[in-house]
C-alpha cells in the first residue's frame, strides 16, 4: 500500500482536523510574538525585563545571582528536553505495537480502522514532540551564548563595551526564551494531537482548548496584569 493509499484511510473531516491544529499552533505562536502594541503578550512583556536585568547587572557586585539565575532557566529548560526525548521514545514504542492500539480502541470506537491510520496518527504527535525538543536543545545552547556573553562584560560599569556587550546578553537571554516557549507551545499542541486517537472532531476541539488555555496564559492570566503594572 502506498502513501495515496492509505491517505485514502482518512476522512475529509480528518485533513481539516490536521490543518486546523497546524494552522493554531503556528497562528498562536505568531500573534504572541508579535501582539498589538496596546495589548502586549506575557512573552513580549518578559522580555523588557530581561533587558532590564542586563541593566542592573552592569552595577551588581558581585553578579553570582545572574549567574544562578540563567543556570537555573537553563536547567529547566535541559529537563523538558529530556521529558521530550522520553516522550518520544514512548510514542514510537506505541507506533511499534500499534495493534496493540488498535485493540483499546475495539473497546472505545464502534468503527474500527487498520493498524496503518493508528500509526499516522501517533506521527502527529511525533511531530510535535520533536519539534519541541528541537526548540529546548537551541533554547539550552542559547543561553549557554548568553552566560559567555555576559561573562565577558566588563566589571567597570563605564567601560565603554559594556553597555553594548550587556545588551547583546540581554538579546540572546530573550532568543533563548523565545525558542523555550516555542518549545512549551509545541508540547501542549503534541498533547492535544492524542485526541486525534478518538477521532477528527475530539482533535478539533482539542486544538480549540488549546488555544484558548495558551491565549488566555499570554493575554488575560492574572500573572500579566501584574506585570503591567509598571
Amino acid at each position: 500500500m502506498n502513501w495515496i493509499d492509505r491517505l485514502t484511510l482518512f476522512a475529509p473531516m480528518d485533513f481539516a482536523a490536521v490543518v486546523l491544529i497546524l494552522c493554531c499552533w503556528a497562528l498562536l505562536g505568531w500573534r504572541i510574538e508579535h501582539p498589538a502594541a496596546k495589548a502586549p503578550s506575557v512573552s513580549r512583556l518578559v522580555a523588557q525585563y530581561r533587558r532590564d536585568w542586563m541593566v542592573q547587572m552592569l552595577t551588581r557586585e558581585p553578579r553570582i545571582f545572574d549567574a544562578q539565575t540563567v543556570s537555573t532557566l537553563r536547567q529547566g529548560t535541559s529537563f523538558l528536553a529530556s521529558t521530550c526525548v522520553i516522550a518520544i521514545g514512548g510514542t514510537l514504542a506505541m507506533i511499534g505495537n500499534a495493534d496493540r492500539v488498535a485493540g483499546v480502541a475495539e473497546n472505545l470506537i464502534t468503527e474500527m480502522q487498520p493498524v496503518i491510520v493508528w500509526e499516522i496518527k501517533l506521527l502527529l504527535v511525533v511531530f510535535f514532540l520533536t519539534s519541541a525538543f528541537l526548540r529546548f536543545i537551541w533554547s539550552i545552547r542559547l543561553f549557554g551564548y548568553c552566560s559567555v556573553v555576559m561573562a565577558a562584560v566588563p566589571n567597570d560599569p563605564d567601560h565603554p563595551d559594556a553597555t553594548k556587550m550587556a545588551g547583546q546578553a540581554g538579546e540572546l537571554n530573550i532568543t533563548a526564551a523565545r525558542s523555550f516557549n516555542r518549545g512549551l507551545r509545541a508540547t501542549y499542541f503534541a498533547l492535544s494531537s492524542i485526541a486525534w486517537l478518538a477521532g477528527a472532531v475530539p482533535l478539533m476541539a482539542a486544538a480549540l482548548v488549546t488555544v484558548i488555555v495558551i491565549w488566555r496564559q499570554e493575554f488575560a492570566s492574572y500573572s500579566r496584569r501584574i506585570l503591567l503594572e509598571n
